[in-house]
C-alpha cells in the first residue's frame, strides 16, 4: 500500500503540533520534513530542533529531506533529533556515498534525492547504499507547484531496474495524478497542500490509500 507522507511545509507554521497530530489521526503514514538552507534552494525552512520537537508529539516516522549544499555538518544533529529517514541530494559536491553509509551506520534509512532535471543514471552506482530514492516532481524550494510529468518516467526506470527501496516523489501530487505515479512504481507520496488544506483530511487519506491499492 502506498505510504502517504504529508509535508509540514504546507502546514500552519504557528500550529505545527496541531497539524501533525491531525495528519496522524487522519491515517497518514509518515511525516515529511523539508530542510532548506537558502543556498541549495532559494528558501529557508526548519532545523534539527524542529525535528526534535516533532519527535516529541508524534510516533510516525519522520522523513527528513536535506536540501542543503553541505549536509555533512548536520547529519548527526538530525539523526540525534529523531529523524527516521534522512535524504540528501545527489547533486551536491560532497562524498555522497560516505554520507549515505554514515546515515545507515546509525540504524536509520538513507535516502538519495534527484531534482527533476537530474537523470537516474546519476545515482545508479549508489542505490545499493540507499533505502529510499526521492524523485522531485517539482523544483525544490517552494510548495504549491505543478507536478512535472516527465519525472514519471524516472520513477518507472527505478522500478524496472528492480530497485527494492522505497520510491518517493514530492511536488504537485494530488488525488487526480496519484494513480499514474503508483502504476509506475511510486511507494511513498509526499503531499502538502492537497492534505493540509483539505477540509476532510481523513477522507482524503482513505481515498489515497485506496488508489494505492489499485481500487
Amino acid at each position: 500500500m502506498i505510504k502517504i507522507a504529508p509535508s509540514i511545509l504546507a502546514a500552519d507554521p504557528l500550529n505545527l503540533e496541531r497539524d501533525v497530530k491531525a495528519a496522524q489521526k487522519a491515517g497518514c503514514d509518515w511525516i515529511h520534513v523539508d530542510i532548506m538552507d537558502a543556498h541549495f534552494v532559494p528558501n529557508l525552512a526548519y532545523s534539527a530542533e524542529t525535528v526534535r520537537r516533532l519527535r516529541e508529539v508524534t510516533d510516525l516516522p519522520l522523513d527528513v529531506h536535506l536540501m542543503m549544499d553541505n549536509p555533512e555538518i548536520m547529519v548527526d544533529a538530525f539523526l540525534d533529533a529523531g529523524a527516521s529517514c534522512l535524504t540528501i541530494h545527489a547533486e551536491i559536491d560532497r562524498n555522497v556515498p560516505a554520507l549515505l553509509d554514515r546515515i545507515r551506520s546509525r540504524g536509520r534509512m538513507a535516502g538519495i534525492a534527484l531534482r527533476p532535471g537530474s537523470p537516474v543514471e546519476m545515482i545508479t552506482g549508489i542505490l545499493d547504499r540507499t533505502d529510499l530514492a526521492l524523485m522531485m516532481t517539482v523544483e525544490p524550494g517552494f510548495g504549491g507547484q505543478k507536478l512535472d510529468a516527465r519525472v514519471i518516467s524516472k520513477i518507472r526506470q527505478l522500478k524496472d531496474m528492480g530497485y527494492t527501496g522505497e520510491i518517493e516523489a514530492d511536488g504537485g501530487i494530488r488525488e487526480d495524478n496519484l494513480e499514474s505515479l503508483v502504476t509506475n512504481g511510486l511507494t511513498v507520496a509526499v503531499m502538502g497542500t492537497a492534505l493540509f488544506r483539505n477540509e476532510d483530511m481523513a477522507a482524503c487519506v482513505k481515498r489515497l490509500h485506496r488508489i494505492g491499492r489499485g481500487e
